[in-house]
């Protein structure tokens, strides 16, 4: 049972320590040795009792959504060890998505604009401030990923109904729009301003896209009808998910615009991926297994098998990962 228990693991306690043991890991990979990895917890909120960790800057802080005391989510930073409760705009619950590495974050909270009428509304929390970014003329939007610059994506609803993804950038949100079909939304943003996620086509399908230069480009799929992209790097290569022709979903690693299978047993799902192209995600083996991976030098690895087998921990999902390879996601501590 998952006990609400998250924890962020690392080669090796972050920052200063990291390139010593970055050192060692190259020339274990030399040996063929897998890479070993460090487990830290990062706690709960204040009368909560689960965490969840969701994005990590190179500075180390990282974002993500805790219980409050008073049993629902609030949205957090962690930074030197201590984890901040970064509030809601009104309403109930907050759940931050993403963080560059001024500290700035990206999230969406349950917001009040009226008595009695509670909606989703993505924000950016900076230097203690809480910006509503405001919608695409609907009454809800939800935040993705945001870059170096405070440019932040995810979609929201337009005064049409519709949900389509959103670049906010230079205090508007502009609309990326569809791939022909009715919706989209975006989950990641890179330094160059450009952006991942999902666009319906006019046959009603949901695929991965690369938006760049102001155009949305089709990832296409692995053989099936459908693909989703969740992150994207410097270099515009795309992490996520994507159907195969013979049934199921797999992780999958573009480069200008070629898809590249990267398994996952029955179900697997990128989430993360640094300039270095090392990739983090999920890998579903059967209806009752399923484990946390790191993909590097064309080798996924079961990040169970990369720290202490002492340390109690059962890793269930890793998140994303930063430019130094700490890795941030959520699993069982029984302690």
């Amino acid at each position: 049972m998952l006990n609400g228990f998250v924890h962020r693991f690392g080669r090796n306690n972050l920052m200063a320590a990291a390139a010593a043991v970055f050192a060692a890991a190259a020339n274990a990979a030399t040996a063929n040795a897998a890479p070993q990895y460090n487990l830290a917890g990062l706690g709960f909120l204040p009368g909560g009792i689960s965490s969840v960790a969701v994005a990590v800057n190179d500075s180390g802080q990282v974002v993500g959504h805790a219980s409050s005391s008073a049993g629902t989510y609030h949205a957090f930073l962690y930074s030197n060890g201590a984890m901040q409760d970064l509030g809601t705009m009104g309403g109930g619950a907050s759940y931050a998505t993403g963080i560059n590495n001024s500290g700035q974050v990206a999230a969406y909270a349950q917001y009040e604009p009226s008595i009695g009428s509670f909606t989703y509304q993505a924000f950016l929390y900076s230097d203690g401030n809480m910006q509503n970014l405001g919608t695409l003329g609907g009454v809800s939007s939800v935040s993705g990923g945001i870059n170096n610059s405070g440019q932040v994506v995810g979609y929201s609803y337009t005064s049409s109904g519709y949900q389509n993804a959103f670049l906010y950038s230079a205090g508007a949100m502009h609309d990326l729009g569809t791939l022909g079909g009715g919706s989209s939304f975006a989950s990641g943003v890179n330094n160059s301003g450009q952006v991942t996620g999902a666009a319906a086509t006019s046959g009603g399908y949901n695929h991965a896209f690369l938006y760049s230069n102001g155009k949305m480009q089709d990832l296409g799929t692995l053989g099936g009808s459908e693909s989703v992209g969740y992150a994207i790097n410097i270099s515009g290569q795309v992490v996520g998910t994507a159907g195969l022709a013979s049934g199921g979903y797999h992780a999958f690693l573009s480069t200008g615009g070629v898809m590249q299978d990267l398994g996952g047993g029955e179900y697997g799902k990128s989430q993360g991926i640094n300039d270095s192209g090392q990739v983090v995600g999920i890998a579903v083996t059967s209806s009752t297994a399923s484990y946390p991976f790191l993909y590097e030098n064309g080798t996924m690895y079961d990040l169970n098998n990369l720290i202490s087998p002492n340390s109690g921990w059962t890793l269930t999902k890793a998140t994303a990962i930063n430019a130094s390879g700490d890795i941030v996601g959520y699993g069982v501590d029984p302690n």
